[in-house]
């Protein structure tokens, strides 16, 4: 067994290193890249997609997992190697049922589509993007026809982000959230509404960069494995436990954007770097799912670094970096504006209260296309009249509307934006099982220490990689499974507090 287990992981590293190649490019085409290198990038995109395809679906790896199951199966069910047999039979039995050729084609496909979207998006011109569009849609029911026997053609999208989990799961989680969520959004709107100005003046983005990279310093991103670069659509990336790398972008007439993408994507990165590093080059190097990677970009973002407590220590050093725009603005009344709460049209800028509703109406538009209730070249009048029927706004163009999130644009359509509310409600869920553990973690933070509810993450979370499902791991930190209380008490606790709600 001994040697059939190294050969399996042998073939399993070179596997992982291909595709750290191809997570390379990509980061490549998303930040420096130059127009024009689309095309050959796609080829290059593609070509490697079908290697990985065809190296990981080999038959020998097939055989490999039925000789070592039963040795799996007699191994301590924590122990690395038996989670690296469990994770590995199941996404090989997911990948088995891709052609070769589909893969090849899809990625070449998404990389097609994500240049287009990169200049329609700034051109303001959902035309420039609709016929390709047209196509990700195609790929993405052929996809889920790969694996006949779903509920809804979107389970078998959810279930790659989110595994174990289909549409009626999502959809009951977003009702008990939903049912909570509008009435605290009527009490705060019926109040008188927060000045955002303080944040909304001219901020150098030199500026702004420092600033954030000396927060996520402080939190425990790690330099010497990652870095930060500049893109159109923020993200975190790792190809390997020694280089994990984020996004950001700024905007020089709002601070918010570039900070609060800036402590988004280093919560990301923080959890990859925190993997166990003995797990690195196997299929456990990783998060567990979407929404569980997506609680700890969430909870460094939003319950820390939009909490009153790290305010009152980082303040002073942010009115030291931008004197003329801060040097008069109280605490409170910079407080107050970024925590604003208001219904608005882009989901990355939206607040803690009224995010979720963003995430809901892209599910309900992504079942629709799924299912053939609308069509792509009725996307953007559709799209509009849900921010006008849910939020109160009506989007002015579509590059604040239809073309503002680059998932559709870069992937399959269906399966990536129910991990973002799932992230939410975890992120309340985990933060309340550290705060029991270590109830000092307020005042640290306000203290700007950060070491206690990291070392809390890493050693509950991060250092596992996937060697849990989801539910397991929800488990093993909560002792129970996913629920939404935790989150609506958090936010109205905060935001009652701010907006002087009974």
């Amino acid at each position: 067994m001994d040697s059939k287990l190294n050969e399996l992981k042998h073939r399993l590293q070179e596997i992982a290193d291909l595709g750290a190649a191809s997570s390379i490019l990509y980061w490549d085409m998303s930040t420096y890249m130059p127009p024009g290198g689309a095309a050959s990038r796609g080829r290059q995109l593609g070509l490697l997609a079908r290697l990985l395809h065809e190296r990981f679906t080999d038959p020998a790896v097939g055989h490999l997992l039925d000789d070592l199951q039963a040795y799996g199966e007699s191994l301590p069910y924590d122990s690395d190697d038996a989670a690296l047999l469990r994770k590995t039979r199941r996404d090989y039995e997911r990948q088995t049922r891709l052609p070769n050729e589909f893969v090849k084609a899809l990625t070449e496909h998404t990389s097609a589509i994500y240049s287009l979207w990169e200049q329609a998006r700034p051109a303001n011109d959902f035309g420039m993007v609709r016929d390709a569009l047209e196509k990700t849609l195609d790929y993405s029911r052929q996809y889920a026809d790969f694996f006949p026997g779903y509920e809804s053609i979107i389970d078998p999208l959810i279930n790659d982000a989110d595994y174990g989990m289909k549409a009626t799961d999502v959809r009951a989680v977003f009702a008990q959230l939903r049912e909570q969520l509008v009435p605290l959004v009527r009490a705060i709107a019926a109040q008188p509404p927060a000045d955002e100005s303080p944040v909304k003046q001219h901020y150098p983005e030199a500026g702004q960069r420092a600033f954030g990279e000396t927060i996520i310093r402080a939190y425990g991103y790690d330099f010497t494995r990652g870095r930060q670069d500049k893109t159109a659509h923020p993200f975190a990336t790792s190809f390997g436990h020694g280089d994990v790398r984020i996004t950001t972008r700024f905007r020089e007439d709002d601070l918010t954007d570039g900070l609060f993408s800036t402590l988004h994507e280093s919560g990301h990165a923080m959890y990859e770097q925190g993997i166990a590093p003995e797990l690195d080059a196997t299929p456990l190097y990783g998060g567990t799912s979407a929404g569980v990677h997506e609680s700890q970009s969430r909870l460094w973002e939003n319950i820390v670094g939009r909490s009153r407590g790290f305010w009152e220590h980082w303040y002073p050093a942010l009115q030291a970096a931008f004197p003329a725009q801060l040097g008069t603005v109280s605490l409170d009344a910079f407080y107050r504006a970024i925590n604003m709460v208001m219904p608005s049209l882009i989901r990355t800028d939206a607040d803690e209260v009224t995010y979720n509703l963003h995430v809901m109406l892209r599910f309900d538009l992504e079942m629709d296309m799924l299912e053939g209730r609308l069509a792509i070249k009725d996307l953007p009048e559709a799209w509009n009249a849900r921010y006008t029927a849910d939020m109160g706004v009506t989007p002015p163009n579509d590059k604040d509307g239809v073309l503002q999130d680059v998932h559709w644009y870069s992937g399959l359509i269906g399966g990536a934006f129910q991990g973002y509310t799932l992230g939410n409600i975890l992120s309340a869920q985990f933060y309340e099982r550290a705060l029991a553990a270590h109830p000092e973690i307020p005042t640290e933070i306000a203290q700007g220490k950060f070491d206690t509810l990291r070392g809390w993450l890493t050693d509950n979370l991060y250092v596992h990689g996937s060697k849990y499902t989801a539910p397991e791991l929800i488990a093993r930190v909560t002792g129970g499974g996913l629920d939404v209380q935790p989150l609506v008490n958090y936010l109205r606790t905060k935001y009652g507090e701010l907006y002087r709600l009974d």
